[in-house]
């Protein structure tokens, strides 16, 4: 776009340039996100706002890249917009970038262009549609950015600006001085330095959209040639499919003859493991229900058999069932959702309520699974699944309702919009924000009871859980009127810093003096990937010898960069 054709329309922008101005909205965006993770409050290895953000923008982005090039209504581009970032959100702030997207986009689809009145208009909506999603809006993050921003847009349409060449850089200047007064609303921000990091990322977003109204760059990524890079990239990913690496999917349900615990489970999941991938091995009530994808069909039905009689004995051959598939659907008759990822497991045996949840470490994922939760999706701290993962999840269940346990604060925003968009099964999140909360709400769960009822019931289960976890400091910084250096170990507990040292074990048993009550009972202990047994162990006994009214439970969780998750009950 020519400086002559900016200067013509600086007081409308059309359906093609509202692409070019979202596209370098989002390579800005990208660019700065590794900036916008390190304001990350807590001094955790796990800061992860930019990223979020940028990854449910190119979301938007992949879908925009789709559009004909030659029908680019702005109703397709707000569709793209909108349907794109909801889908692809990951995160709290991703997931509220989404929605004022889908606020803009409703009133901007409607438009042949938009005009300055229009964007106010749009950018109202937005914040109305933001606050909308988030249960408990609190000010001095991203919505108290947005609002700003909303509000500094009303102002100037009122006062007359028609021009976007004077309403985009005042409403992005007064954005920024909203976003440096956020300490002031959030002590937390102020205690550690920092401006909120979901507003750092809109302002860098609206930053990039400037750019691309200004020309600057506008040629890194236009429309045009987003499109043809997703075209040209999935040709070539069509071309370099490898074949398939295991031939036959295998499915079949063991009626156990003899007992069939956690470890009889753990021990037929390594030898199938051996046979194969996409290995799946669950007790459910008297039957246990296995799934693979083998080269050796026959093996895993003998192993199978050494257990109990089998039932449903499933064996497709992928490669004839491959080149048989009908074509897919055009991409334009496609519903909201996006498809099941490719290679996902054969679709589970219809069931009236299923389970799902977020958790890392193979350890924890067998607990869960033990406990009878059909689908542990792998994320947490550093990878938020995005609302598209867990909609494929919950169709993956194939039950009538699905509880989601998101056991992770920034991820219950993501399942709650999935729930929203679920069209055909009932959704259900509990909101666990730890490891533990996620498995009490399990164990509470009643099937005699109604969804209501357990609902409550698990609620109220995981209030009386207390949770810590213990990992270590990427920066200095004070928190919670506490000093912390660089490669500290800290135990951030459910509101805060409970402890912090220079050893694991010393911080564990710090967080433990200030969760464990006289009305304490259980107290549980899960070690992680980087530590030995033996260490885990040496704690045991220290937290056994310090709390001798409290039975103590030890399992190898396996997750990454925390040491130890622990709770008390």
């Amino acid at each position: 776009m020519n400086e002559n054709n900016q200067a013509q329309d600086h007081r409308s922008i059309d359906a093609a340039r509202l692409m070019d101005l979202f596209l370098a909205g989002a390579a800005n965006l990208e660019a700065g996100k590794e900036w916008i993770n390190e304001l990350n409050v807590f001094p955790v290895p796990d800061g992860d706002t930019g990223t979020n953000m940028t990854l449910t923008i190119k979301s938007a982005v992949t879908e925009i890249g789709n559009l004909d090039g030659n029908a680019r209504s702005m109703r397709d581009v707000c569709k793209a917009m909108s349907s794109g970032s909801l889908r692809g959100a990951r995160g709290n702030s991703g997931v509220i970038m989404s929605q004022l997207l889908r606020g803009f986009s409703k009133v901007a689809r409607d438009e042949t262009v938009v005009t300055v009145p229009i964007a106010a208009t749009a950018f109202e909506r937005a914040v109305v549609t933001a606050y909308k999603a988030v249960m408990k809006p609190k000010e001095g993050t991203i919505l108290t950015v947005a609002k700003g921003i909303s509000e500094k847009a009303r102002e100037l349409c009122d006062s007359g600006v028609d021009s976007f060449d004077e309403f985009i850089p005042q409403v992005i200047a007064y954005g920024e001085e909203v976003l440096a007064k956020t300490p002031d609303m959030l002590p937390v921000l102020k205690q550690a330095g920092v401006v909120d990091s979901g507003g750092q990322g809109l302002i860098q977003f609206l930053k990039g959209c400037y750019d691309g109204y200004l020309g600057r760059e506008i040629e890194a990524a236009p429309a045009a040639q987003a499109a043809e890079s997703a075209q040209t990239a999935e040709a070539a990913a069509e071309a370099a499919k490898p074949e398939l690496k295991y031939l036959y999917s295998v499915e079949f349900t063991i009626l156990p003859e003899k007992e069939f615990n956690r470890a009889t489970a753990k021990s037929l999941r390594k030898y199938l493991d051996t046979l194969g991938d996409s290995v799946f091995c669950e007790r459910r009530e008297d039957a246990v229900l296995v799934r693979l994808y083998t080269n050796d069909p026959g093996l895993a039905i003998q192993k199978g058999l050494q257990y109990g009689d089998l039932r449903g004995l499933t064996v497709l051959n992928r490669k004839l069932e491959k080149e048989s598939a009908p074509e897919a659907v055009p991409e334009e008759k496609a519903p909201e959702t996006a498809a099941a990822p490719e290679e996902a497991a054969p679709p589970m045996p219809h069931k009236e309520t299923g389970f799902i949840t977020v958790s890392v470490g193979e350890g924890i994922r067998e607990i869960f699974t033990g406990l009878g939760v059909d689908y542990v999706i792998s994320g947490g701290q550093t990878m938020n699944p995005s609302t598209d993962d867990i909609l494929n999840a919950v169709r993956q269940v194939n039950a009538d309702t699905v509880y989601v346990l998101p056991n992770n604060k920034n991820i219950i925003m993501a399942a709650n919009q999935a729930a929203d968009l679920s069209k055909d099964q009932k959704v259900i999140v509990i909101p666990t924000t730890t490891i533990p909360q996620g498995i009490t709400a399990v164990i509470n769960y009643a099937p005699d009871l109604g969804d209501d009822e357990n609902r409550q019931n698990m609620l109220n289960g995981i209030e009386a859980v207390k949770s810590a976890e213990v990992t270590y400091a990427v920066r200095d910084t004070v928190l919670d009127g506490i000093e912390i250096h660089k490669d500290d170990l800290m135990g951030i507990g459910d509101a805060g810093i409970l402890a912090v040292s220079s050893d694991r074990n010393e911080t564990a048993m710090g967080c433990l003096e200030k969760m464990v009550t006289d009305e304490t009972e259980i107290i549980s202990i899960y070690y992680g990937e980087d530590v030995s047994e033996e260490e885990a162990e040496t704690l045991r006994s220290k937290v056994l010898a310090r709390f001798e009214n409290c039975e103590v439970e030890l399992q190898p969780g396996g997750q990454p960069i925390y040491y130890y998750i622990l709770s008390a009950e």
